[in-house]
C-alpha cells in the first residue's frame, strides 16, 4: 500500500478496510522532498471495481494519485468521482478540474463537494479544445481559465466565500 501512517480522526469519508490515511502527498511536500505523482485515466464505466483496479497499479510508486478530468476531450467517469473513490482506499488523489466543461458555479461546487469528501488537492486546467475528443459537436464553455480558476480555488480555500461574495457556511 502506498500510505503507511494512521487514519485522520474526522476524516470525511469512510476508508475502506485494510487502507490508510492519505496523509503521505502533504508530508512529502511539506518535508520538501520530491513528490511523485502519476495519472489515472478514469474508466468508461461506473463501476467502481475499475477505477480500484487501476490505482492498485501504483502501489507502491507514488505519493499521490491524478484523476484525469475529461482528457482528451473525450467522456470518462468524472475527476470528482474516480477522487472519492481514491479517498476511499487511502490514496492522495489530485482532482484535476478543466475549465472546458464547467461555468465557475459548476466549478466551485466540485472544489467544494471534493473537499466534504476528503479531495484536497487540485490541479487547475484550462482543457483540452472539443474538437479533439470524440464529442466535436459538444459546446465549451471556459468561463474561467487556468488562472482566474486557480484564483477562484484560493477564494474559496482562504477567504471562504465563492466568486459572488457569498460567504461559506462552516
Amino acid at each position: 500500500m502506498i500510505f503507511e501512517d494512521e487514519p485522520v480522526p474526522g476524516y470525511p469519508l469512510p476508508i475502506l478496510p485494510g487502507h490508510t490515511s492519505p496523509g503521505r502527498f502533504e508530508r512529502v511536500l511539506r518535508a520538501g522532498q520530491f513528490a511523485v505523482t502519476s495519472e489515472l485515466a478514469p474508466p468508461d464505466s461506473a463501476d467502481p471495481e475499475d477505477v480500484y483496479r487501476r490505482a492498485r497499479i501504483f502501489d507502491g510508486h507514488v505519493d499521490a494519485i491524478n484523476a484525469t478530468d475529461g482528457s482528451g476531450a473525450n467522456c470518462h467517469m468524472s475527476s470528482l468521482a474516480v477522487c472519492a473513490l481514491l479517498t476511499r482506499m487511502g490514496y492522495a488523489p489530485v482532482m484535476q478540474i478543466s475549465c472546458r466543461d464547467k461555468n465557475r458555479i459548476a466549478i466551485q461546487g466540485d472544489i467544494l463537494g471534493g473537499a466534504a469528501m476528503g479531495v484536497c488537492n487540485l490541479l487547475c486546467l484550462t482543457g483540452d479544445g472539443v474538437q479533439a475528443g470524440d464529442h466535436p459537436q459538444a459546446l465549451p464553455v471556459f468561463d474561467l481559465d487556468s488562472l482566474s480558476l486557480l484564483e477562484t480555488a484560493r477564494t474559496l480555500r482562504d477567504e471562504h466565500r465563492f466568486l459572488s461574495g457569498r460567504r461559506i457556511t462552516c
